[in-house]
Parts: C-alpha cells; sequence; structure tokens
C-alpha cells in the first residue's frame, strides 16, 4: 500500500501499480551508489600505485624498453691546409679580335677561296672580284700619266730656252715667264695623272680580298657570282681570332678594393674558367683588364681575362663558371662541405667522440654549431668550431642525435649512403 499526501493528509494507495514503481526506484539508487563507491576505489588505488612507484620504472615502462642503436656513418678529419680566397662569377667568352669583311670596290664576286668555319692565316686570299673593270682603268691612268709626263718634259725644255733667249735679250721676260709657268703647270698635272694611276692599281688590288688576321671563318653572307658593293652594310664574312680569347666577367663593387690593391702591388690575378659539361678540366689565364667604372644599375664592376686556348676549348659566345683567385690563406681550417648541416639555429657538424661511461667502449657523436667560412672543390673553411685532428660525420646524420652511439665505416655496400642504410635497418622488424 503507498501513501498520497493530499490537503494535509496523508492517504496510502493499494494500487499495484504504484508499488512497481517504488521498488523500481529503490532498485536504481542502490545500483547507482554501488557504481560510484567502486569508481572511487580505483581512483585512490590508480593513485597510490602511482605514488610508489619509482621515476625509473616509469621511464622505462614509457620506452617500451627500448635501446639505442648504433649508427652506421662515414666520417672525415678535420685537417689544416693552404686555400686560395677567390671570387667566382658566371662569365662569358669573347674573341679576342672580330672582323667584319666587307668589299672596298663593287663588282661581280666570282671566287670564295675558303670554306665556312675554316681557320684562315694572315693573308690568306678569301674573295676575289671580277677585275677586268679595274684593269682597264688602270691602263687608261697609265697611258694618261705617260702623255702627262712627256708633255712636262717638252715644257721643260721650253722653259730652260727661254730663260737662256731672255738673258740675251732675244725674248721679253713676260714670253720667259710664260714658258715657265707653263712647265710648272705640266708637271704638276704629270704627278696627278701619277697619282690616278697609284689609285687605279690600289683599286684593283682590292679585287683581292685577303685576311687581315688569323682567325676563324663564320657563315658566308654572299655566295659566288652575286654581286657585290663596295663598303656595304651586309659583311661577306665574320671572322674571328679566338686564339687567344677574353672572358668576360662582373663581380660585386664591395671586391673592388681588394683587386685594386693587388693589382697596384703588381701581382698577376689568376683566373680559372670551368665549361658546362666539362668541370673535370679548368682552364687558366690572366686578369688583363679592369673596367673604368662600376656599373650604377647592377652594383657590379667588369673584368675581364685572357686565356692562351691553345686547345680551343674555349669558344665565342660561350658561358663559363669563372674563379678569380686572389690570395691564398695559410694554414685553414677545411672539412668536406658535406659535413656541415643546417639547423634552425644556424650551422653545426657531429664530431664523433670517444664514449664515457656506459659508452667507453663505442664512439659518440657531439652535436657541435661552427662558423663557415667559403667553399672550395667540394671543401668548406670553418672559421671557428673545429680544430685540426677532429673526427666530423659525413654521411648518416638522419638518425644522428647528440650522444648517439656510431661506427664509422669505411665504405657501405650496394652503392648505399649511410643514411639510406640505418633507413633499411629501420625498416626491418
Amino acid at each position: 500500500m503507498n501513501e498520497r499526501h493530499t490537503d494535509g493528509r496523508t492517504e496510502r494507495c493499494s494500487h499495484p501499480g504504484w508499488r512497481f514503481l517504488h521498488r523500481r526506484r529503490a532498485g536504481l539508487c542502490l545500483a547507482f551508489g554501488l557504481s560510484l563507491a567502486a569508481t572511487t576505489t580505483w581512483l585512490a588505488c590508480t593513485a597510490k600505485s602511482a605514488e610508489g612507484e619509482s621515476p625509473g620504472k616509469a621511464a622505462g615502462k614509457a620506452g617500451g624498453g627500448a635501446r639505442r642503436e648504433v649508427v652506421p656513418v662515414l666520417a672525415a678529419d678535420v685537417v689544416r691546409k693552404e686555400t686560395p680566397v677567390q671570387l667566382s662569377a658566371v662569365g662569358a667568352v669573347e674573341p679576342y679580335s672580330t672582323v667584319m669583311v666587307k668589299a672596298q670596290v663593287g663588282g661581280l664576286l666570282t671566287r670564295v677561296h675558303f670554306k665556312e668555319g675554316q681557320d684562315v692565316r694572315r693573308g690568306d686570299l678569301l674573295f676575289t672580284i671580277d677585275s677586268a673593270p679595274y684593269e682597264a682603268t688602270l691602263h687608261q691612268k697609265e697611258a694618261d700619266s705617260a702623255k702627262s709626263a712627256i708633255e712636262a718634259r717638252n715644257a721643260e725644255v721650253d722653259n730652260q730656252r727661254y730663260s737662256d733667249l731672255v738673258t740675251k735679250r732675244v725674248v721679253s721676260q713676260e714670253e720667259s715667264d710664260k714658258a715657265r709657268t707653263a712647265a710648272e703647270s705640266t708637271a704638276a698635272q704629270a704627278r696627278s695623272d701619277k697619282a690616278a694611276v697609284e689609285y687605279a692599281r690600289l683599286q684593283l688590288s682590292y679585287c683581292s680580298i685577303h685576311a687581315p688576321i688569323d682567325a676563324r671563318a663564320g657563315s658566308l653572307m654572299i655566295n659566288e657570282g652575286n654581286l657585290v658593293k663596295a663598303n656595304d652594310s651586309t659583311p661577306l664574312v665574320v671572322i674571328n681570332q679566338i686564339q687567344p680569347v677574353y672572358v668576360s666577367f662582373a663581380v660585386p663593387e664591395r671586391e673592388l678594393a681588394a683587386i685594386k690593391r693587388r693589382l697596384a702591388e703588381g701581382r698577376t690575378l689568376k683566373t680559372r674558367a670551368v665549361m658546362p659539361g666539362d668541370e673535370e678540366r679548368s682552364v687558366e689565364g690572366d686578369l688583363t683588364f679592369l673596367n673604368n667604372e662600376v656599373d650604377r644599375q647592377t652594383g657590379t664592376i667588369r673584368l675581364r681575362s685572357t686565356f692562351a686556348n691553345e686547345d680551343k676549348r674555349l669558344w665565342p659566345g660561350q658561358f663559363v663558371s669563372v674563379t678569380l683567385v686572389l690570395d691564398t690563406e695559410p694554414n685553414a681550417v677545411v672539412v668536406p662541405s658535406e659535413a656541415v648541416q643546417t639547423g634552425q639555429k644556424g650551422t653545426y657538424v657531429f664530431v664523433v667522440k670517444p664514449g664515457a661511461g656506459e659508452n667507453a667502449s663505442a664512439m659518440v657523436v657531439e652535436h657541435r654549431p661552427v662558423t663557415v667560412g667559403r667553399s672550395l672543390d667540394g671543401e668548406t673553411v670553418i672559421a671557428k668550431g673545429l680544430e685540426a685532428g677532429e673526427k666530423v660525420v659525413t654521411d648518416g646524420h638522419l638518425r644522428l642525435t647528440p650522444g648517439a652511439k656510431v661506427e664509422i665505416k669505411s665504405g657501405l655496400g650496394n652503392g648505399k649512403t649511410a643514411a639510406e642504410e640505418s633507413q633499411s635497418r629501420a625498416a626491418v622488424p
């Protein structure tokens, strides 16, 4: 029977549904209370267990019992050596001399005496222009000159005769002066006609065009059988002298003071040039030109070096890598460039050192920040941070951390680097 409160009175209800609801509510309250008590007990036990556990055991459980592996690496010694102080730039090869061969007289081009791309020597015959018109002109001028020379001799004889007669008072002074004037006039005409002969002979010589320098011929602009004009805008051919040859390049203006200082000391600054596709070999030349002004737009100064180019490896118009050697630095600390790594705090290297304590029998690495200088031929100068005799890691940096155990190898099989070998080992379960 259940109770019901109405207007301050308590009434009891005997309906079966009410009795079921009251029993269900009581059961739920009991179950919730038991669950809350169990949860509280479990949390208290866990906290007690955690307080009683040592930090070493907790770390061991967190690490799952993992241990450091020995990382295979390649290493190299830090050495002191003499290193050149140099500047690098991209240069362009220029011919030592360029000649645009043009005709000095007009006419029919009757013969080309060379092939395109052929080496020609100074004085070699290149072209022949039809000389018949110029030969005829020469003969005419020679005839005119001969006639003038005869008239000049005759006038001189008359002048001499009148000079004798005027002293004997046979002719007047006026007639003698006319004879002298005629002699001088015909003599001048004879000289003019003689000069015309020389000019005609010169024009005839221009019908044969010779190479003015030792050079290499380019493409023909006009072929045989064409009419050419004197001093036309289009040359017959362009020839370039490539032995020796120039290489022009530009360096930042901040290097100008050092270059001028060394040139003032009388030094010969050497220049090395490397051609694309042939990096194994370089050619050497001398700096021979320093421009008289700095380019305001680029802030660079133009330089030019001369190369003998005996094997003709340098070709006009070609771009090359240029290295200008300013000086040499003795006793510079040098490491292979692949040993230098770059991180968030700058450049660093891993130095291989003997282990201590538990790692006394192994080699470990030390993370060492360094200050780098210039790089040359796969080597980098270390300005600060290393000493000669130390050993640095050159390959295998991927899995290294400060204090990691390492094993120095002389080489890795199958053409793999140390980093690739480490990855392969890590991938094996």
